[in-house]
């Protein structure tokens, strides 16, 4: 049985989904955790959902990095638990330290929601070993603010150890900034951390993980962990 949790907060919308979704993969119960609670409960996988925590005030996801949970979320995941952040939980993993650089506005100031394509980068991490190198992938995207930037040195560390695990592209894989949807910096769609067990995405592989929902390029994502944990 694979024990998975999904942290809920103020404003989350997506937690129900991914719940769903792992559900369906897994087989096993997921557990919905209040972001006031201070512990998690025992898991193999934590998973932060997409939404609008606290509104998005200040900064998308400063707030949420603060909540009573978050403690022991970083102390998880600094002892190897496997966190997943999907776009606000993207945000909230780099407000909090988890993963570097921050998700600013988008370059066209406007909340964009439509289906993107991703070059997948990385293969050896906790959440992609089931993609090939260079596959394509339509994953779905809604946000404001998923302009991924980081400083000069920290963004050449990530390239250079290989932590950019998916790039925006178009449907041929073209990569460049005609085919990123948002100004992210070297159309960094998503990163994983240095031991490869946290991985923060804009895009939402929730809403593309079954034929009912327009199409299965998402499942991989949890399919991998599944994988990952069987491994182990």
């Amino acid at each position: 049985m694979i024990r998975a949790s999904v942290i809920v907060f103020p404003g989350s919308n997506c937690d129900r989904d991914v719940k769903v979704a792992l559900e369906r993969v897994t087989g096993s119960p997921v557990s919905m955790v209040w972001h006031g609670d201070a512990t998690v409960p025992a898991s193999d996988l934590i998973v932060l959902p997409g939404g609008f925590s606290y509104g998005d005030y200040l900064r998308c996801g400063a707030m949420a990095a603060h909540s009573p949970i978050m403690k022991d979320v970083i102390a998880k995941a600094n002892a190897g638990t496997p966190v997943l952040g999907i776009c606000n939980g993207f945000q909230i993993l780099c407000e909090s330290g988890l993963l570097p650089g921050v998700l600013m506005r988008n370059a066209s100031l406007r909340f964009i929601c439509r289906d993107v394509w991703l070059k997948v980068e990385a293969t050896d991490t906790f959440f992609t070993r089931r993609y090939a190198k260079g596959q394509l992938v339509r994953i779905s995207i809604a946000h404001a603010e998923g302009n991924y930037f980081a400083d000069a040195e920290t963004l050449a560390r990530i390239e250079g150890e290989g932590r950019v695990a998916f790039r925006y592209s178009d449907a041929k894989g073209v990569v460049s900034p005609d085919t990123c949807p948002n100004g992210a910096q070297n159309n960094i769609a998503g990163i994983v951390s240095a031991n490869r067990r946290v991985l923060g995405m804009m895009p939402h592989p929730e809403r593309l993980f079954e034929d009912a929902l327009g199409g299965i390029d998402g499942r991989k994502v949890f399919e991998s962990a599944v994988e990952s944990l069987a491994a182990a």
